[in-house]
């Protein structure tokens, strides 16, 4: 899954499309693949290093940073945005011969995961939404803090605040990693380039068209944390009554680190919906 351990955000690497992908890859059976969100310094691992663990023993579950994220290569000429991480991801799954595969998205990579939806319909089975962008909306305070991040260790513990509900969670020595994180060479150059303000516009362009996002027929999961501040419950309740075969789970005390504050109810949750037992939701 890493490299022997050392740096456990590290795993594997395959050409996508040209691009060298990092990607961590856990279990067997069938193939899950989990798209991170847009928050600074973020990895796959980083995004899903408590939920990874608990699919293993049930399905196939991949991660990958998306190009621009992480310890994915960053292509000197890339262009960043929807169709440049559209086309990724679709080459990462063409790379590993994944013809049908499962997708769960969180915010950024929910916009990303929905829109192959709508266009590949295909190659998605089961859909999962959490957090997620891609419809518009008046962009949020949270999100505009988010994508205007500039490195500091105090700007990077107000993210984790605006992030997280309980805000025990956050510590000096989280926003220390994360912003370390922000820091890996080129990291910071390539995030700085894909959301430069006015931020509006780039939440525009994620978002999939209505009557397109109402035609997907895969069976879907729409997640939220009622106190996100980052996106808001109403993208998620919209989402959910434009898919016709979509379920809604609404979490408590919980803000747009759904996978984190509430990660053993969100892992019970998903290997049940993934693995199509007891019930949708």
């Amino acid at each position: 899954m890493s490299e022997a351990g050392i740096r456990p955000e590290i795993g594997l690497r395959v050409d996508a499309g040209g691009i060298k992908t990092n990607y961590l890859d856990v279990g067997a059976g069938t193939p899950v693949v989990l798209v991170h969100g847009s928050g600074p310094g973020v990895t796959a691992y980083a995004n899903w290093r408590l939920t990874l663990p608990a699919l293993a023993p049930h399905v196939r579950a991949l991660a990958l940073d998306m190009v621009g994220f992480g310890f994915t290569d960053r292509p000197s000429d890339v262009v960043y945005g929807m169709e440049t991480w559209t086309n990724h991801l679709l080459a990462f799954l063409d790379a590993l011969e994944l013809e049908r595969v499962s997708v769960v998205g969180n915010s950024f990579g929910g916009a990303l995961a929905l829109r192959l939806a709508a266009d590949h319909p295909d190659r998605v089975d089961r859909l999962v939404l959490m957090g997620s962008a891609g419809l518009s909306w008046p962009v949020t305070d949270g999100l505009d803090a988010v994508w205007g991040y500039e490195p500091s260790v105090a700007n990077m513990r107000a993210l984790l605040d605006l992030f997280a509900y309980d805000r025990g969670l956050v510590t000096d020595e989280l926003a220390e990693v994360r912003y370390r994180a922000s820091i890996e060479a080129g990291v910071q150059e390539a995030f700085a380039a894909m959301f430069p303000a006015p931020r509006q516009r780039w939440l525009d362009a994620m978002a999939t068209r209505e009557d397109r996002v109402a035609a997907i027929e895969a069976a879907t999961l729409v997640v939220h944390g009622r106190h996100d501040r980052v996106v808001p419950l109403e993208s998620s309740q919209r989402l959910a009554a434009l898919i016709p075969d979509a379920d809604l789970v609404v979490f408590a005390r919980c803000g747009h680190w759904t996978q984190i504050e509430r990660a053993d109810d969100f892992n019970a949750l998903l290997v049940r919906f993934l693995t199509g037992g007891g019930g949708r939701a």
